[in-house]
């Protein structure tokens, strides 16, 4: 339940941030929670690629795959994106808990294209499914994602997604027909992984240690700027959308897992007050649960 004085002070940070927001944080081991929205169903955009983490690690688990087995990625077919093997011009060859890495570590879309290849989309659902998250689903694969918004956004390519219009037509950006979950659905399959409920504890230690290695300290990350306080996460972005879910851990002990989901109408790439949001939410909803 959230208190009223919470629930206003979230709902001022969203709007002074100019973007419709949707949070769920709960305290790992009370399951005390905070919501706003929780159960709106949301587009996952790179947040989705926890629940490729998540399948991965429970096939190693079930001894369907190595996660040491090595796999090669051509310099051709690459999934576009801006970071990681993605970015890179050359033949790579690595295992598959380094391509989670990459996909974890700087959202990495060739590296994540790679890992569902040899996981399969389905695996991902049932893994979803298998730990109770009813509302969430992978309809495409990464690229099959991109090629979507190519396609929706019509000849005149990128540049297109500058205006309004052309956002409203794409599926990249409707939660029914694109990759989607809700903030709940994203803080159970959390709860899950630092509870070691999602596989045996190997395979959590292992994701959790992938986690904590994102790059990225502009959103979640922004709301504990402190050196003992730990932040793991997994951002995700598309035009209009800012997005982040991820795991708090203070030195006393204390663990929360927050899923912050944002929209906008600007088109802009670049909005610093939306990224930050994130981070200020995410405070505002722990600092609810850790106070006395």
């Amino acid at each position: 339940m959230t208190d009223t004085a919470t629930a206003a002070r979230l709902g001022a940070a969203f709007a002074e941030a100019g973007v419709t927001g949707w949070l769920h944080a709960v305290d790992v081991d009370s399951g005390a929670q905070v919501e706003a929205g929780a159960d709106q169903a949301v587009c996952t955009a790179s947040v989705h690629k926890v629940c490729v983490l998540v399948a991965l690690h429970e096939q190693a688990a079930a001894g369907v795959l190595d996660l040491t087995e090595q796999v090669e990625c051509p310099a051709e077919g690459r999934t576009p994106g801006p970071t990681g093997l993605s970015a890179m011009l050359d033949p790579v060859r690595l295992s598959l808990r380094d391509a989670a890495f990459w996909m974890m570590s700087v959202s990495d879309n060739t590296a994540a294209d790679l890992l569902l290849r040899r996981v399969g989309l389905d695996a991902v659902n049932r893994t979803t499914e298998r730990l109770g998250l009813t509302r969430t689903r992978a309809v495409y694969g990464f690229g099959e994602m991109l090629a979507t918004m190519r396609e929706d956004a019509g000849p005149a390519g990128a540049r297109a997604l500058t205006d309004p219009h052309v956002i409203t037509r794409l599926r990249a950006l409707d939660p029914a027909r694109t990759n989607r979950s809700t903030p709940r659905d994203m803080t159970r399959l959390l709860t899950a992984v630092w509870r070691d409920e999602a596989s045996p504890p190997e395979y959590g230690a292992a994701m959790r240690r992938i986690m904590g290695l994102q790059v990225w300290p502009h959103r979640l990350a922004s709301g504990f700027p402190f050196d003992d306080v730990h932040v793991a996460g997994k951002t995700g972005s598309l035009p209009t959308l800012r997005n982040e879910v991820g795991v708090v851990e203070y030195p006393d002990g204390g663990r929360y897992a927050v899923a912050v989901f944002t929209r906008t109408a600007h088109t802009a790439a670049t909005l610093p007050a939306a990224d930050a949001v994130i981070g200020t939410a995410a405070r505002i909803a722990v600092d609810a649960l850790r106070a006395p």
